[in-house]
């Protein structure tokens, strides 16, 4: 018998292998409460496919005709005729990927282009693409702040957040969320002398609330930290530049670092960071999530560059989107829906219900009557809350924001989420 036959014997059977040594064991609560609900008889929430996407607004689901309310196209970018243009250009002439990292033979041409996108759309001296929102800042924050140095963050921080304190070695201390008070009581229980990082995000992405930044960045700046803020949710149409809440709220010469995501206003796939410290370059040779991953295929940063570029002169979309928002988030409250925020605040408008079974029903109600949004629970929200996500976009016509009011309404009354009367 041949060592690798031996090798290949000595494998126990999967049904072998003790109950106490199986690595899936810690998930079987949640394998369990999963598969209560699908008996039920509803669909899966999170296993939606997209058979065919139409536009921006508009998808087949299932045969069906769907409006899409839950995808983070904020801009409608993705079918923007010269950004795809541009994608199929670079994708004939340097071909599907670069298979290496920015920091060996991944930086193409179009690399280049994109970041001076980035810089002139952030009036920035510096700009760095990394191949997910995700990576940019697990980047960031685990290289910025090392051991003996300070992390500051929201409770409510989204995952990536988190996900860049832990990679990282530094000291995480983190303040009730949006409030301005605890941050600087926080801040200013901690020594004196050690680097200091406080990250905040721009709209935050489960209620589409914002942040406080300009009481938050006064803060920060007072006790010597330097500041990131996360716009993933806010780029495009906040502030004058569409540049973000930051810039909406003034603070933009106080801010050392703002990232963000091409996946939602910029309508591709990508990180970013931008910044006007002078020594950020060298962060192209100490980040691990930059240096050690391959970069994005000549045609996404083609399809960003010009997205972003077209972005810049786009007053009108954000016109008729903060619109869009402002009346979806009335009429929802009107049909007598709770929702997170008391006004419209952002893109995103929260509807609260309360519990899974109601907020699985009311999301399946809304799929059969052809409005696809997103469903969202623990661990992406805090414990025992559950809601339903609704994401706006500029695309949206006027006529598809009264057609989800109405479905809304048929939905919420056969749900008994909404008084019937509404």
């Amino acid at each position: 018998m041949t060592d690798a036959a031996q090798t290949a014997n000595d494998v126990p059977p999967a049904d072998a292998i003790a109950p106490d040594h199986d690595l899936f064991s810690k998930f079987d609560p949640l394998i369990a409460e999963r598969e209560a609900l699908l008996a039920t008889g509803v669909r899966d929430p999170f296993a939606i496919v997209m058979d065919k996407v139409e536009s921006p607004t508009q998808a087949i689901i299932q045969g069906r005709r769907t409006i899409l309310l839950g995808t983070y196209n904020y801009m409608g970018m993705t079918f923007d005729p010269d950004v795809i243009a541009a994608g199929k250009r670079a994708l004939d002439e340097f071909g599907a990927g670069t298979t290496g990292s920015r920091v060996l033979n991944g930086t193409y041409q179009g690399h280049r282009e994109c970041e001076d996108a980035l810089k002139e759309f952030y009036g920035t001296e510096h700009a760095m693409v990394f191949s997910t929102g995700y990576q940019a800042n697990l980047g960031m924050i685990s290289t910025l702040a090392g051991k003996g140095e300070y992390i500051i963050l929201d409770a409510d921080s989204h995952a990536s957040i988190y996900d860049g304190c832990w990679l990282g070695n530094a000291e995480i201390v983190r303040f009730r969320h949006n409030s301005v008070e605890d941050l600087d009581k926080r801040l200013g229980r901690l020594p004196v002398g050690p680097g200091k990082l406080v990250v905040l995000e721009g709209v935050y992405s489960m209620l589409g609330d914002i942040a406080p930044l300009k009481e938050m960045v006064a803060v920060a700046k007072k006790h010597g930290c330097m500041v990131l803020v996360d716009e993933a949710h806010g780029m495009g149409f906040f502030g004058e530049h569409g540049r973000g809440v930051f810039e909406e709220a003034g603070v933009a010469a106080d801010v050392d670092f703002v990232v963000g995501t091409f996946s939602k206003s910029v309508g591709t796939v990508g990180g970013f960071c931008v910044s006007n410290h002078p020594k950020f370059e060298v962060l192209r040779l100490v980040c691990r999530p930059y240096v050690f991953t391959a970069s994005l295929p000549p045609s996404v940063v083609a399809t960003a560059a010009a997205s972003i570029r077209k972005l810049m002169d786009a007053g009108d979309k954000r016109e008729h989107l903060w619109k869009n928002s402002r009346r979806l988030h009335q009429g929802l409250r009107d049909l007598g829906f709770t929702l997170g925020t008391p006004t419209a605040q952002s893109a995103i408008i929260a509807v609260m219900l309360p519990d899974q079974n109601v907020t699985v029903r009311m999301w399946q109600a809304l799929l059969e009557l052809g409005l696809y949004v997103n469903m969202a629970r623990p661990p992406a929200t805090p414990a025992g809350t559950y809601l339903l996500r609704c994401s706006l976009c500029a695309e949206h016509s006027d006529e598809q924001v009264g057609e989800i009011l109405d479905i809304f309404a048929k939905a919420g009354h056969a749900v008994g989420c909404i008084p019937a009367s509404a």
